[in-house]
């Protein structure tokens, strides 16, 4: 302690004993400031000499004790004390003190100062000007601090009456983290409760009985500030509640609380960003002698940081009880029966993160992803995650492939800036984990991912959320129609729902997946009708596969119209099919010419035998061509010929065919003998 501060603290140890002896007023004044100090032992130390008399006996260096630990005490001793000298023990001059006489000032009852010296002073408030002033000897000064329990922003705390009973703490505004919001729903889903709140229970029982520290500590997001809030509501509901700002100096609140008939319990939600100025064992003495409750949370990393520091040395005197993140089945089970949407949906897909965390960060996972679609920020991780949802929402349940999240996210229109950010980087930035708690896409294996069941569930509620695509939903039929480890009846049933809703409202192409969809399920009945109604709807597309159904059921007639319009906007396919049921066509009516005995029907229906392969059967109809007398028929009798190497009866039929008038067919008969 400093030569200054000694001499500070021995005038007003004199101005106290002054007010001592004048009266017994100022005894009995000076004795009430004292009883309300929580400093221990200090005033039955004080109180020995009052009975006898002895106030003599009165030390600095309790003083020292009340300045340093009990400000609030000590400021009431130092407003006595400047009372009692601001009377003036002389007459001064003029200005008001005889030249090394000594005067004391009371400027707006707020600072008391005694000084000897020459001096002319100006005094304006809580101001006094001594630029006039010559001194030629010490200066002392002593400042009244206004009872006034004071932050260090300078704002003054609510009063004691105003804070609320812990049964009417609203948990929003004292920590507790929100959740999505449901229509209908309150605010925050019902407590549930948890395998740790038997511990709790009883240590805030014992709290709230004689005072002391209780830590909920566990990782981020476990509940902690939930379980306190709801634990000293049912244990302690009428206790007064004070929440001071984080980093707020609380050495004063003793003095607050000191006669007070009320419990009072102080909340420190994560209790690191409280200790030291705010918190530390000599004020937590002062409390648990005056009974006050201290109800805090801690994570167990800050815990870590703090335990061997001089600012963590008040944990040494807390109660301690773990609430861990990660849910017991118990704990899920009774989630699962509150009746509240939110609360059975986190009981059945939180993982490993709990029940708390899902509810908590979820909402926060929800908007950083919907943040990131902007063109500066992550827009193709945006997409990945994205396709992952959708694929989820389409009922792939687990992770899919990378590719197949690359082909989707691929396909989304509008999708600005996603070239100056690579896959891999995507990829890197949807897996970060959030908060120690949860990620956007899960990586599973080498090349297989799955998003965040919070996102998925979120996605499927949220009515501004796009709907699935279908292109997205075909991928998906695809991808469960082949991989056993998803339920293609799920995807199936899902996607027949939204195709049959865009059908209903005239969707050609939907009127088309549902034929596939059908056909896929051996629903025959099915599969005509919805490639019907498409192929009439314009979908040339059902068109070619409505003509190949007939054909394969016996109907080439009632094909050929549907192949045909099929086959004129590009289907090769079903180009190829109607050739062919021409082709049968067209044998049904040259063999009906031939059995009429017309001679062109011989020859062609020969021409179509040959290039079938039935050789025997060209030679018939070739030969009954020739004997009626066609002349034409003799370059196909030349080609059999060659075709069967028999090369001087073919030079027979190409000269006859020359002579026909064929030369064209001649050469080019003669050309392929040549070339044999």
């Amino acid at each position: 302690m400093g030569a200054g501060v000694t001499t500070e603290l021995e005038d007003l140890r004199d101005a106290l004993l002054r007010v001592i002896e004048s009266s017994p007023a100022g005894r009995q004044r000076v004795t009430e400031v004292m009883a309300r100090s929580l400093v221990p032992g200090l005033f039955e130390t004080w109180m020995q000499p009052q009975k006898g008399g002895n106030w003599a006996a009165l030390q600095t260096s309790s003083l020292e004790q009340l300045r340093r630990y009990d400000q609030g005490v000590f400021a009431d001793l130092q407003a006595v004390a400047a009372e009692q000298d601001s009377v003036p023990r002389q007459t001064g001059t003029a200005s008001g003190v005889a030249a090394g006489g000594s005067r004391s000032i009371a400027a707006g009852g707020d600072i008391g100062v005694a000084i000897t010296g020459d001096f002319a002073t100006h005094v304006a408030g809580d101001h006094i000007d001594f630029r006039d002033a010559t001194f030629h000897d010490q200066v002392i000064g002593v400042q009244h601090v206004r009872n006034t329990y004071e932050n260090r922003s300078g704002v003054p705390h609510p009063v004691v009456e105003d804070w609320p009973s812990a049964k009417d703490v609203e948990p929003l505004a004292h920590g507790v983290r929100p959740t999505r919001r449901v229509q209908g729903l309150p605010l925050l889903p019902p407590y549930v409760w948890r395998d740790a709140d038997g511990a709790v229970r009883a240590a805030v029982e014992q709290a709230g009985a004689g005072g002391g520290l209780v830590v909920v500590l566990g990782e981020p997001f476990a509940g902690k500030t939930r379980t306190a809030l709801e634990t000293v509501a049912e244990v302690l509901p009428g206790a007064r509640v004070f929440a001071p700002a984080r980093g707020e100096d609380l050495r004063a609140l003793p003095a607050v609380l000191r006669g007070r008939p009320d419990s009072f319990v102080l909340w420190l939600d994560d209790l690191d960003t409280h200790l030291g100025d705010g918190l530390e064992p000599r004020l937590l003495a002062q409390l648990t002698g005056q009974g006050v409750a201290v109800l805090a949370t801690l994570r167990e990393d800050a815990y870590d940081d703090c335990r061997n520091t001089p600012r963590g040395r008040v944990l040494d005197l807390a109660h301690m009880v773990e609430l861990p993140r990660e849910w017991s089945e118990a704990e899920r089970e009774r989630a699962g029966t509150t009746g509240d949407a939110r609360m059975t949906e986190a009981a059945r897909c939180s993982g490993a993160e709990g029940i708390a965390a899902y509810l908590s960060v979820g909402p926060l996972l929800w908007e950083e992803w919907q943040r990131a679609r902007r063109a500066d920020r992550h827009p193709r991780g945006h997409a990945l995650v994205r396709a992952a949802i959708d694929l989820a929402r389409c009922g792939l349940q687990g992770p899919v492939s990378l590719d197949l999240l690359v082909t989707v996210h691929e396909a989304y229109d509008g999708v600005a800036g996603m070239e100056r950010e690579s896959v891999d980087d995507a990829l890197l930035w949807a897996a970060e984990k959030r908060h120690g708690a949860l990620r956007m896409l899960r990586r599973s294996g080498a090349r297989m991912w799955e998003a965040a069941p919070y996102l998925v569930e979120t996605a499927a509620q949220d009515a501004s959320c796009p709907a699935v695509d279908a292109s997205v939903w075909r991928w998906a039929l695809e991808a469960a129609r082949g991989d056993a480890a998803y339920d293609f009846e799920v995807v199936a049933r899902r996607a027949g729902e939204v195709f049959r809703s865009a059908a209903d409202a005239g969707d050609s192409r939907a009127m088309f997946d549902l034929g596939l969809l059908a056909e896929s399920l051996g629903r025959d009945g099915e599969t005509e009708g919805w490639f019907w109604r498409a192929a009439e709807a314009g979908q040339t597309e059902a068109a070619g596969r409505l003509g190949r159904l007939f054909v394969e059921r016996g109907e080439a007639k009632d094909a050929e119209p549907f192949l045909e319009a099929a086959a004129e906007a590009g289907d090769a396919g079903a180009a190829a099919l109607l050739g062919k049921v021409l082709l049968e066509r067209a044998g049904q009516w040259l063999r009906a010419g031939a059995a009429g005995h017309d001679l062109e029907a011989h020859h062609l229906l020969g021409d179509l035998y040959f290039a079938g392969g039935d050789d025997d059967g060209a030679w018939d109809q070739y030969v009954a061509a020739a004997t009626a007398g066609r002349a034409e028929v003799a370059i196909s009798f030349a080609r059999w010929h060659m075709v069967h190497n028999e090369r001087e009866t073919a030079k027979v039929w190409l000269q006859r065919a020359a002579d026909a008038g064929s030369e064209s067919g001649g050469r080019s008969v003669e050309a392929r003998l040549g070339q044999a």
